[in-house]
């Protein structure tokens, strides 16, 4: 007869092999998402701050993908009906901007289009964007994407940040992040160590890599959000989308920090490799491990 030591040690046994057993398939899923990406050049509606849009919108370029900023209410409505996905992000919101979110929100969820929600400075000191933000999730965004700080505070813990940056790390609050299942497939933490929470997977995905001069340079964030829209938008589903777009920003910011150790040359080298990524990188350079939730 087993005794319960032995067979806690067989159930965990056999929910590390089923994790493991995640990863061939994902890494497959991965590879053939960039390959859409090229191919299909999605079209990804996005409402961005001041301070990111034109650095999002040359990310976007140069992963493959088609950047376009709509981001007043007369046109969000339209734009967004034929738009491959969209990418809202709470930078620096304006009423207008807001207006915008929700009509394009509403839109995606209407005619079943993925959306990426990137709650920015979420959190009791911006009350009026925190509000916004809770009413965005009604339209159910695909994935959610933040910093630890903000994934935290929008899951209901009480966590300081300082300004829109993280006070805390993404490995500390991932576990925390499990009730934002009910408005999104996946949260994603960015952090120097990102993690993916997948609900299809019923697993979270560690993605390792990236530079710690990513920080320093302005709306970095902004354009990974944008980036897992789009790659959302042409991928077998959210969770492969999700950790490809992750992928493509840790090789690009590894490969980059190997030539570039200060933040100009750093950001210049960053867009180079986002551009030039192509599988044999993929293959060579791509961190990840599956965890259980």
């Amino acid at each position: 007869m087993n005794r319960p030591e032995e067979l806690n040690t067989a159930t965990h046994s056999e929910l590390s092999q089923k994790l493991q057993d995640l990863s061939a398939p994902l890494m497959q899923q991965v590879i053939d998402a960039w390959i859409e990406l090229k191919t299909q050049q999605p079209l990804v509606h996005i409402i961005t701050n001041a301070v990111a849009s034109n650095y999002v919108a040359n990310v976007l370029l140069a992963a493959g993908a088609s950047p376009a900023m709509i981001d007043n209410p007369f046109e969000a409505e339209s734009f967004a009906g034929i738009a491959s996905a969209i990418s809202l992000n709470l930078g620096t919101p304006t009423s207008e901007q807001m207006q915008a979110m929700q009509i394009a929100a509403q839109t995606a969820q209407d005619l079943g289009k993925v959306w990426v929600l990137d709650p920015v400075g979420y959190g009791p000191i911006l009350k009026w964007r925190s509000d916004m933000a809770d009413a965005l999730l009604q339209y159910h965004p695909a994935v959610i994407r933040g910093n630890a700080s903000e994934i935290g505070a929008l899951a209901g813990n009480q966590i300081q940040s300082k300004g829109v940056d993280s006070t805390i790390s993404s490995e500390s609050i991932y576990l925390q992040a499990q009730p934002l299942f009910e408005h999104a497939e996946c949260i994603a933490i960015s952090g120097e160590s990102d993690f993916i929470l997948c609900r299809s997977l019923n697993a979270v995905v560690q993605v390792n890599g990236g530079s710690d001069l990513q920080p320093k340079v302005t709306a970095s964030g902004c354009a990974l959000g944008a980036l897992t829209a789009a790659y959302c938008a042409v991928s077998d589903s959210v969770a492969a989308g999700t950790v490809a777009a992750h992928i493509h920003f840790a090789i690009a910011g590894k490969k980059a920090h190997e030539r570039a150790n200060t933040a100009g040359s750093f950001n210049v080298a960053f867009i180079d490799e986002v551009y030039a990524l192509n599988e044999e990188d993929l293959r060579q350079y791509t961190d990840f491990s599956i965890l259980a939730l």
